[in-house]
């Protein structure tokens, strides 16, 4: 599994995951699955729109900055 941030792509409107300082996962789309780091602890989650992005089962305003893992 590879570890990053997540990160909003201004110019696609996606949400994408920045591994390090010029490397990207290239684009998440709805249902992606991955695991975000809560309060320690990894959870399994995915990724969906609706108003805005967020993550399924992670309670949060926003998911920009948030420490996920995704296999690659």
């Amino acid at each position: 599994m590879k570890q990053g941030t997540l990160v909003l792509d201004i110019g696609s409107g996606r949400m994408d995951i920045r591994f390090g300082l010029n490397d990207f996962y290239g684009g998440l789309h709805c249902g992606t699955s991955m695991e975000a780091l809560v309060d320690g602890d990894w959870i399994p989650t995915r990724i969906e729109m609706g108003e805005d992005w967020f993550l399924v089962g992670i309670n949060t305003k926003t998911i920009a900055g948030l420490t996920v893992r995704i296999k690659n």
